[in-house]
């Protein structure tokens, strides 16, 4: 095996190069690196996670919902199961919340019962249809009028951006490497492999990912022909402050009577109540929320929940979703072929392994594809060797406010910076703070999601300068 662990890091050649390093490529490279492969990954931002990864509800799906027999359904189901161990070998905050899928009508009723079938085809445990009583008594604040709910105990939350960095920090404590700054501009085949040309510099390899979340399209045409493009929608989400939080405990689905866009109720990672999503067109240069959409989800709480207080907002957002569909050759130019593009798209043609459009539960299924990519990337190399020196675990950052007054006592004599409390809404130390830029936090979003800090009830206003000051 001509790549060994030290092979190409100190120069311009790896084994594989990654396009991307969002939570999917972070978890490639880190499952890569449990084979003697020099692994090296391209992101175009100053950090990782920064795109679509950052974004969405964090829910971590059963896999209910999905067509029996697909790539998805598979590993969504087998992803899910798995979810509580990952997290607990990264040391990443999870909350198994359990959903349920709720019905106000007959339609949506039999909609629950086909969910029930698909899952059952699919292997989720523990699904059951719950009377309107059993519903109620799990989700008191429900409105009266619930007739039923689908309950799939397996469904947990966590914070997209937490995932991602463990596993960033996995992979680089591992010996990936990652170059920031780098926007992949052109790409050759050469008789090792390719050549990536980004921001100006040229880096070798002799498999090429592509893990670009939005622009996966883009770069893929920088290598071959399209057959899958990407066109990007957007969605919006209300944060509600923190005393709002406990007024839900499981995630809440609500299924339509018309089939539309219903209500999704997520009880966050870290302890307080999302509220999504609306489906739109993107509102231009920075995407901002859509007021009519803002007002859209408050109004389905009030009949889907209508204890629930959404109008205690903290904050709302919006993201980028990438809706993948296929294309075909009309003369010169590429047209829709027709249809959108449901499964997991992974291209594969001589060395080049290309995802375009992984969307939804594409969080949940993180992992489960990066080891289905590792599988073929090994395939296509032929015989490579394991990397002994491998560890899965990582070290948790420390978390001053989870700490009993003993350990927290004990952390601030060894080091005065773990008292000195930066953001007064999450009770964030400025060893913290400190520990974040150590990690990697190049910026205030850096830091925000790597701590939690400025994203209290006063979003930074009290501590954001003090903040940038540690950062300088």
């Amino acid at each position: 095996m001509s790549g060994s662990r030290a092979a190409g890091l100190s120069g311009r050649h790896t084994d594989v190069i990654i396009i991307g390093a969002g939570v999917l490529g972070c978890f490639l490279a880190r499952s890569l690196r449990r084979y003697d492969l020099s692994v090296r990954v391209l992101e175009m931002a100053d950090d990782v996670c920064t795109g679509i990864s950052r974004g969405g509800s964090g829910i971590i799906y059963a896999g209910y919902d999905m067509k029996p027999g697909t790539r998805k359904a598979r590993m969504t189901t087998e992803a899910c199961i798995a979810f509580p161990e990952l997290c607990r070998t990264l040391s990443v905050r999870y909350r198994n919340t359990g959903s349920l899928v709720v019905s106000f009508g007959e339609n949506a009723d039999r909609s629950l019962t086909d969910k029930l079938e698909r899952g059952k085809k699919n292997g989720v445990p523990g699904l059951r249809l719950l009377s309107r009583r059993e519903t109620l008594a799990m989700e008191p604040l429900l409105s009266p009028a619930v007739s039923g709910a689908l309950y799939a105990p397996g469904t947990c939350t966590v914070d997209p951006w937490e995932l991602g960095i463990a596993a960033y920090e996995n992979a680089l404590a591992n010996g990936a490497e990652f170059v920031f700054k780098r926007n992949a501009e052109h790409v050759q085949r050469t008789s090792e492999g390719f050549t990536v040309t980004a921001s100006g510099q040229e880096y070798g390899c002799r498999i090429l990912v592509n893990c670009a979340g939005t622009a996966a399209g883009n770069v893929h045409e920088l290598v071959s022909d399209p057959s899958v493009r990407i066109q990007t929608a957007a969605a919006d989400y209300i944060v509600l402050e923190d005393d709002a939080g406990p007024a839900v405990s499981h995630v809440i689905f609500h299924e339509t009577e018309d089939g539309s866009k219903g209500l999704t109720l997520i009880p966050t990672a870290h302890g307080n109540m999302m509220i999504g999503q609306t489906e739109r067109e993107m509102n231009g240069p920075g995407n901002p929320t859509d007021s009519g959409g803002i007002a859209r989800l408050q109004e389905l709480c009030r009949e889907v929940v209508p204890g629930l207080p959404a109008d205690q907002i903290l904050r709302t957002f919006a993201v980028s979703r990438p809706n993948p569909y296929t294309v075909m050759r009309s003369g010169d130019t590429w047209v829709p072929a027709g249809k959108s593009h449901f499964d997991f798209s992974i291209l594969e043609e001589d060395g080049f392994f290309s995802l375009i459009g992984i969307k939804t539960p594409g969080l949940t299924c993180s992992n489960a594809l990066a080891e289905d990519l590792t599988g073929r990337i090994l395939a296509a190399l032929g015989e490579v060797a394991e990397n002994p020196d491998f560890d899965p675990v990582r070290k948790p950052p420390v978390t001053v406010h989870v700490l009993s007054a003993e350990e927290r006592n004990a952390l601030i004599r060894k080091d005065p910076a773990y008292g000195r409390i930066v953001c007064m809404c999450r009770d964030i130390s400025e060893g913290e703070i400190r520990d974040a830029v150590r990690r990697g936090a190049r910026s205030l979003s850096g830091i925000k999601y790597r701590t939690g800090a400025m994203m209290g009830n006063c979003q930074g206003s009290r501590c954001m300068q003090r903040i940038m000051d540690l950062l300088l």
